[in-house]
């Protein structure tokens, strides 16, 4: 009986040991790669106003948010108000070269006035910006220095979900962190962040990571750590990495010219959902629908129509609407291009040339107006005619009903609201009031019909499915 136990606990203590074997062993990789990791602090000084006015009590650094806010309102109450000072920056950054490159994320660095950047040795260097893109937030910094300890760039494009990946930074300004994951996914699309097809980790990232390296297991960085998805501020298992393929593409225009530029179609795209495919007779949910085509774009050119789903760029599958975006960005400006579309069940081939994505961003306004009561139709939605005012509000330049009052019914579970602007239905251009009656009367019953409306400024399809 002794021995039988002694043997069933070598077995356990054996498989221990494989298991414990087989998990990576990050400690050459942080000794190779850590020197080349540095600190970023950046200073934004107060205005000159607030330079000039009086002194005020300054509050004890790492004050709760809400305390903080309550000795403000103090402040200001009393007569003297709370002045800004100067506020600083932290984050991380790492050496592309010898000579002194430094990467790091744009929001670090944005309308600084001065840069320090720390490197392993205790050494601090003045930086200055060489160049920033908002849209992908990366920076490109350079110190005056030689002979500096400089990582190597990998291929993102190789990483596969469930390998290992290290990051190094400085989370709430502990320098030279350590910490590591897998990869959870790749090419998300996250909000404010359309041109970058984000790498998701579950590797530890707090405030002070932002623009520190992400490597994989030979030691190259493959990302930029840039963001996190939290309801709490800290870390939640959700961090976001800028893949090194977009980061040096932005880097090499940098250099070139000082700025990055990026591709440009000019649509407006959403994913096509299952009552939306079903109403396209589609066999699945794949592509990207366009539901707003911009005026003196490359897609007006080409000929891309509102209700075209874009399945293909240059060869490469849509499956939803967040992959177009980045192909089209990391696209050279005036190269030929190709998209496949499905329009009205057919499969086509569109030639266009890739411009180059304006700096304004349109402003879109959304437009409130009272309404006569009207009676309900089959969708249960009162509509009017657009009035010109409204038209300006709204930018609606021509064709369109304006949503009055949406009554319970298959609209209002499909999620149209009161100042939805109606522009088709099922490739039906509405008019007017008396197109929209008369088209709503003809639709057929149980089966999913596309709508596309434009809600402040921004059109899109919904799917609706008509019971009688």
């Amino acid at each position: 009986m002794f021995k039988k136990v002694r043997w069933c606990f070598f077995l356990i203590v054996l498989f221990n040991q494989n298991a414990f074997a087989q998990l990576p062993n990050f400690t050459e990789m942080v000794k190779t790669n850590g020197a080349a990791v540095v600190n970023i602090s950046s200073t934004q000084k107060a205005s000159p106003e607030a330079e000039n006015a009086p002194e005020q009590p300054q509050l004890p650094e790492g004050m709760p948010p809400e305390l903080e806010e309550f000795f403000k309102r103090f402040l200001e109450e009393q007569g003297g108000g709370y002045v800004p000072r100067d506020t600083t920056s932290l984050g991380s950054g790492f050496i592309i070269s010898p000579d002194g490159y430094i990467l790091t994320n744009s929001h670090l660095v944005k309308d600084a006035n001065e840069i320090v950047v720390k490197l392993s040795d205790h050494r601090e260097l003045l930086a200055k910006v060489i160049g920033s893109d908002t849209r992908t937030d990366v920076a490109l910094l350079k110190v005056d220095a030689k002979d500096l300890p400089a990582v190597t760039i990998g291929d993102p494009n190789k990483l596969q979900v469930g390998e290992w990946v290290l990051a190094i930074g400085s989370p709430f300004g502990f320098e030279q962190s350590a910490t590591a994951g897998i990869v959870s996914a790749k090419g998300r699309s996250l909000p404010g962040g359309n041109y970058v097809p984000f790498i998701q980790t579950d590797v530890a990232i707090n405030p002070g990571n932002s623009g520190g390296p992400l490597f994989n297991m030979e030691g190259k960085v493959v990302g930029i750590n840039s963001q996190i998805y939290s309801r709490t501020g800290g870390y939640m298992g959700l961090s976001f990495a800028i893949p090194m393929d977009v980061v040096m593409n932005v880097v090499d225009q940098i250099k070139a010219t000082g700025k990055a530029s990026h591709g440009w179609l000019g649509v407006q795209i959403q994913d096509v959902t299952r009552e939306l495919a079903e109403s396209f007779g589609m066999k699945k949910p794949q592509g990207a629908l366009v539901s707003k085509v911009l005026p003196d774009s490359p897609a007006e050119k080409a000929g891309l129509q509102i209700g075209d789903i874009i399945t293909e760029f240059n060869g490469q599958q849509i499956e939803t609407s967040g992959d177009l975006p980045p192909m089209i960005g990391m696209t050279p400006i005036n190269a030929k291009a190709t998209l496949k579309i499905i329009r009205q069940g057919e499969t086509k081939t569109i030639y266009f040339t890739v411009g180059l994505l304006p700096d304004e961003v349109d402003k879109l306004a959304e437009a409130k107006a009272a309404a006569p009561k009207l009676p309900h139709n089959r969708l249960g939605i009162n509509v009017i005619d657009l009035t010109d005012a409204q038209r300006d509000a709204l930018q609606v330049t021509k064709n369109g009903v304006l949503v009055q009052d949406v009554a319970k019914g298959v609209a209002k579970d499909a999620g149209i609201q009161r100042g939805d602007v109606i522009l088709r239905i099922q490739n039906n251009v509405i008019r007017d009031m008396a197109d929209f009656e008369k088209i709503v009367k003809k639709l057929p019953a149980g089966k999913s019909v596309a709508i596309l409306i434009q809600r402040q400024g921004s059109p899109m399809f919904m799917a609706i499915k008509v019971n009688k």
